[in-house]
């Protein structure tokens, strides 16, 4: 026990026992039954004989540092005190494609990101850093609809900010978002439906070169880029463009909802700038990231970063002939744009 232990408890550190205080008590309890002459009154036993020692004060300083100084670290393993809110960031930057090369947009290989977004360590929002100028239609609608169920299930806000650019299927993405912020030189839109190609008809005749092809089927050579254009598959593939045109409408129009506006056609594939498209009806404001979080979450958010992990092979450069070639048509997507 420390030196005024005996102190502390109501008696100075050298108080007589018991047997000692009954010979100065006054009373009949002398070592002669009768009262002693001489007696004398035993001190105080008020607090104010524990004198302040060191190691007090020590004690206190450190319950006064600590008390309101604890860390996100043990808050999580203390109930009942309040955790800094997490809000869990998907960046989406790429080309939206079926399989992940270049650094692709894919459901399959973006899967394990967004689940753990919305599973680890109760986030109070989830966050979508946007920069893609679209691609497959299917696979956009893949990856939205995987959101918006993790969202719905878990009752989790999703805010998208744009960097660039969230055209075409990376605005598909987008509204999956209940809310979406940009900056003032985004690019957002081009809600529409494309299809390209090239015909090499004349090419090879005038080389000398004979096509031979045989199907099975009556529409299996659709499109074939070494035959003339056939006005009949254009309109089938025309069909094909408004059904998944329909698509695209339908969802945009389903989660922006009357924040739209009439004052431009807005599904004829163009696009605007960020400024204007907050005035369509197409983002809701112009804000960056950060200063949005902090204002909805309070400055002692923590952010956490999820995204698709890149293969051995790719972090290598294996593969080198393909990824040029996915390179180069990426770059065709970014180029209608402006971006490269």
């Amino acid at each position: 026990k420390p030196p005024c232990a005996t102190a502390c408890a109501g008696a100075p550190p050298d108080a007589p026992g018991p047997s000692l205080l009954s010979k100065y008590s006054g009373g009949t309890g002398g070592a002669r039954g009768g009262s002693a002459p001489h007696a004398t009154t035993p001190p105080k036993t008020t607090p104010d004989a524990c004198k302040p020692h060191r190691h007090h004060n020590t004690a206190a300083a450190l319950f006064r540092r600590k008390r309101h100084s604890t860390s996100h670290h043990m808050k999580r393993f203390i109930p009942f005190v309040a955790k800094d809110p997490i809000v869990s960031v998907i960046r989406l930057s790429g080309v939206i494609v079926a399989s992940a090369r270049g650094g692709g947009l894919s459901d399959q290989a973006l899967a394990p990101a967004i689940e753990r977004a919305f599973a680890k360590g109760k986030p109070a929002a989830v966050a979508l850093v946007l920069n893609s100028p679209g691609g497959s239609p299917a696979q956009s609608s893949l990856i939205a609809a995987r959101i918006r169920r993790l969202a719905d299930e878990k009752k989790i806000p999703v805010h998208a900010f744009v960097e660039d650019v969230a055209a075409s299927g990376g605005y598909w993405l987008a509204c999956a978002a209940d809310d979406i912020w940009v900056d003032a030189s985004s690019i957002l839109g081009s809600i529409g439906v494309i299809s390209a190609g090239f015909g090499f008809s004349d090419a090879i005749a005038r080389i000398g070169v004979e096509r031979r092809l045989h199907t099975a089927g009556r529409d299996k050579s659709l499109l074939d880029p070494f035959k003339p254009e056939n006005p009949e598959d254009v309109a089938r593939l025309r069909a094909i463009q408004d059904q998944i045109h329909d698509s695209f409408i339908a969802h945009v129009t389903a989660r922006r909802g009357d924040r739209l506006t009439t004052e431009e056609e807005l599904f004829t594939g163009r696009f605007w700038a960020g400024a204007r498209a907050v005035e369509l009806g197409l983002a809701d404001g112009v804000a960056h990231m950060m200063p949005k979080l902090t204002a909805l979450y309070g400055y002692k958010l923590r952010l956490r970063q999820y995204g698709p992990k890149r293969g051995l092979f790719q972090r290598f450069g294996a593969s080198l002939g393909a990824e040029v070639l996915a390179g180069v048509e990426d770059r065709s997507h970014w180029a209608r744009f402006g971006l490269t």
